[in-house]
């Protein structure tokens, strides 16, 4: 399996949803957007983008992006580790 592009031994996993918090001109954020619709395109999940940029988001996520949630717990800081991200998403779809 490669760790590099998503695996395509997954199962879809529609009822899960993921969201990107993010804020315009932050390259981590695209980053991180990029992964997770890559993601997205094979396993089918919900995917949401909010934008952070208001100050009454840190005390949701904290004063840095991105936060990526999983069905509104945060699961990732900074950048989408590909390995545990595959292993939520196998998690999920074995239900």
């Amino acid at each position: 399996m490669s760790l590099l592009a998503p695996s395509t031994t997954v199962a879809p996993v529609a009822r899960l949803t993921v969201t990107l918090y993010t804020r315009s001109q932050c390259c981590c954020c695209q980053a991180a957007r990029e992964v997770l619709r890559e993601y997205q395109a094979a396993h089918g999940f919900d995917f949401e983008e909010v934008d952070a940029s208001d100050p009454s988001m840190a005390d949701l996520i904290g004063p840095t992006v991105p936060v990526i949630a999983v069905d509104g717990k945060v699961r990732f800081r900074g950048e989408v580790n590909r390995v545990l991200f595959e292993r939520l998403l196998s998690s999920h779809a074995r239900g």
